[in-house]
């Protein structure tokens, strides 16, 4: 019994389409990390708070900790924001760290990786590069079936 129409090359199609759409988001999220710690405004901030927040019923790891920054931009104007994975070993509240943003929308774009917080680098690269290279398998093996390599 075929659920899908044309079965297996139609998953590998979707799943493979799918993966590529999560890369793609995660390589757009990097290029906007890296671009900020080359060219953004810095600005000395703070960890303030270090949270626990509940992710739902059924995940493996029901809870995650998130961290809040808080940093002043040149015009006086107070920015919290949170950031993607600091670090292997995270932030005590109070630490310092420095923050790379983007003057004309600094709370949307504010991140705090940089030396001694390279994980919100990492992170999306990670996510750019293996369900990229998933995709593009998915992908080829779909191009296979279709006889189209």
């Amino acid at each position: 019994m075929q659920i899908l129409p044309g079965g297996t090359a139609t998953f590998l199609l979707l799943f493979g389409l799918f993966l590529g759409v999560f890369a793609i988001r995660s390589a757009l999220r990097l290029n906007r990390v890296l671009r900020l710690v080359r060219h953004g405004e810095r600005a000395e901030g703070r960890c303030a708070d270090r949270r626990t927040v509940d992710r739902g019923p059924g995940m493996d790891r029901s809870h995650a900790t998130e961290y809040v920054f808080a940093f002043r931009t040149r015009d006086g104007r107070d920015i919290e924001f949170t950031d993607h994975a600091p670090g292997p070993f995270g932030f005590g509240v109070g630490a310092p760290v420095r923050v790379s943003y983007d003057p004309a929308d600094p709370a949307r774009s504010a991140t705090v990786a940089g030396p001694g917080a390279w994980g919100p680098v990492v992170m999306p690269m990670v996510f750019t590069l293996v369900p990229g290279a998933f995709a593009v398998g998915l992908l080829l093996g779909f191009a296979a079936l279709r006889g189209w390599l």
